[in-house]
C-alpha cells in the first residue's frame, strides 16, 4: 500500500514509523525545508506511552526520559506557593516528560533517516516483512482529493492508496473532507521553555494557579525543567520582548518560577496563541483521505493529550493497518478508526476546553470557588478522572 502522510510533526512521523512496519511504502510531505522538531518539552501519560510501545518505541523512548517524575509531589499551588491540592501518584501513572527534540530524534531514527541532504531526506527499506519511508522537505501541500492524489504548491500531483492528513489545526487536507470548519480561539496564549541548565526543584512540580495566569513545572530526565506559563490576552497580541513580559506577569510568584524563567535563554523562549477545533469535525476520512492529529481534534492543552492523541492516532492506523490484508478492504478500515478514534479524542478534547475556561477565569469569586472545590475534591474522584483519560490500549480486532 502506497500511503503519503503530509506532515512530519509527531503524529505524522509516528504513524510513519508504524505504517512502514505494516508493510506500507509511506512518503511524508513536509513544507520546512528540514524535519525539526516544534515547541519545547511534551507530557507523555500512560496511554502515549502504551501507544509508543505499539509502535515498537517503548525501549527508545524509556531511554530519554526518567520515572523519577513519579516520585515528585504534583497538584495545584497557589502564587504564594501554598498548595491547593495534591495530586494522588495513581493519578500520575507513567507520566514521563520528554525534550521534543529527542522525540523527533527517536522518531527520525526509527525511519532511518538519511542526513545527507533536505530535498529527500530518507529513502529507506527495511527488512522483506517491512515497508519503506521517504520524507520530502520543501514539499507543501496545498490539496488532497478523496481518490488519493495530492497536490502539491509547485504543481506537482501524484497519486495514493492513502493520504493521512497530520498537516495540524490549520490543515490543508482537512479541506476535502470538512472544507471551511470552523476554529475557536481560547482567549490566552502560552509560553514554553526549557531551562538551558539543571535546576533543583525541591521534589514539587505541577501547575500554579492565578487569575487568569497560570505556570506549569515539569522536569526532564537530564535535571533541566520544561516550563509553560499562560495568561488570558488577544490573539493577535504583540509584546516587545517574550522573556521580559512573562517575567513582568509572574513577578512575585513562588519559587522557582522566576529562577525558571531567568535559566532560559530569551531565544528559547516561544509564545502560542491557543487555538482549537470550533466544533466537532462529523467524521475523520473520505474517500482515501484519513485525518490524524490536530487536522482530525486540536485541542487546548490543559489535559496535557495533544500529543497522546496524535500518537493514539498513529498507533491505531498501524494496527489497523498491518490486519487489513486485502486493500479493498481500506474503506472498513477507515470506518473503523473513525469508530476507535473519533468519540474518545473529541471527548478528551471538549473536557480539555472546558477545564481552561475553570482555570483561567480572571474572577476573583471563580477563582476562590475554584481552589475551594479542587481542594475539596476527594484525591479517588482524582484519580478516577485521570485514569479515564489514560485508559487506552490498541485495538485487538
Amino acid at each position: 500500500m502506497r500511503v503519503a502522510i503530509v506532515g512530519a510533526g509527531i503524529g505524522g512521523l509516528s504513524a510513519a514509523v508504524g505504517l512502514r512496519r505494516a508493510g506500507a511504502r509511506v512518503t511524508v510531505f513536509e513544507t520546512s525545508a528540514a524535519v525539526r522538531a516544534g515547541g519545547s518539552g511534551l507530557s507523555v501519560f500512560a496511554n502515549g506511552i502504551r501507544a509508543l510501545e505499539t509502535l515498537g518505541l517503548g525501549p527508545a523512548f524509556a531511554s530519554v526520559t526518567d520515572r523519577g517524575v513519579e516520585g515528585f509531589t504534583a497538584g495545584q499551588r497557589r502564587p504564594d506557593g501554598r498548595w491547593i491540592a495534591r495530586i494522588p501518584t495513581e493519578s500520575i501513572g507513567r507520566l514521563r516528560i520528554v525534550d521534543r527534540a529527542d522525540l523527533h530524534r527517536i522518531l527520525l531514527d526509527a525511519v532511518d533517516r538519511d542526513t545527507t541532504g533536505p530535498d529527500r531526506v530518507a529513502s529507506t527499506a527495511g527488512p522483506d516483512d517491512m515497508g519503506e519511508v521517504s520524507i520530502r522537505c520543501d514539499s507543501e501541500v496545498i490539496s488532497a482529493r478523496g481518490d488519493g492524489t495530492v497536490v502539491c504548491a509547485d504543481g506537482r500531483t501524484e497519486r495514493f492508496d492513502l493520504v493521512i492528513g497530520a498537516d495540524g489545526i490549520r490543515s490543508r487536507v482537512r479541506e476535502a473532507i470538512a472544507p471551511g470548519h470552523p476554529l475557536r480561539y481560547s482567549g490566552y496564549g502560552a509560553w514554553r521553555g526549557i531551562t538551558a541548565a539543571p535546576v533543583d526543584l525541591d521534589g514539587q512540580a505541577g501547575e500554579t494557579v492565578g487569575r487568569g495566569r497560570r505556570f506549569g513545572i515539569a522536569p526532564l530526565a537530564d535535571g533541566r525543567v520544561y516550563w509553560f506559563a499562560v495568561a488570558n490576552m488577544p490573539a493577535d497580541a504583540v509584546f516587545p520582548g517574550e522573556k521580559s513580559t512573562v517575567e513582568q506577569m509572574f513577578t512575585g510568584w513562588h519559587r522557582p518560577v522566576m529562577d525558571l524563567i531567568e535559566a532560559t535563554p530569551a531565544e528559547a523562549i516561544h509564545r502560542t496563541p491557543i487555538w482549537d477545533l470550533g466544533a466537532p469535525l462529523p467524521r475523520c476520512h473520505a474517500g482515501r483521505i484519513v485525518l490524524l492529529g490536530d487536522a482530525a481534534h486540536a485541542m487546548t492543552p490543559n489535559l496535557g493529550q495533544g500529543g497522546g492523541q496524535a500518537l493514539e492516532d498513529a498507533a491505531t492506523l498501524a494496527v489497523l493497518a498491518g490486519r487489513m490484508g486485502d486493500p479493498a478492504r481500506l474503506e472498513h478500515m477507515l470506518d473503523r478508526y473513525d469508530g476507535l478514534r473519533r468519540s474518545r479524542s473529541q471527548d478528551i478534547a471538549r473536557t480539555s476546553y472546558l477545564v481552561g475556561r475553570v482555570f483561567q477565569t480572571e474572577s476573583r469569586i471563580l477563582s476562590g470557588l475554584r481552589n475551594a472545590v479542587l481542594h475539596a475534591l476527594p484525591p479517588r474522584l482524582a484519580a478516577g478522572a485521570a485514569a479515564s483519560v489514560q485508559d487506552w490500549a490498541p485495538p485487538q480486532c
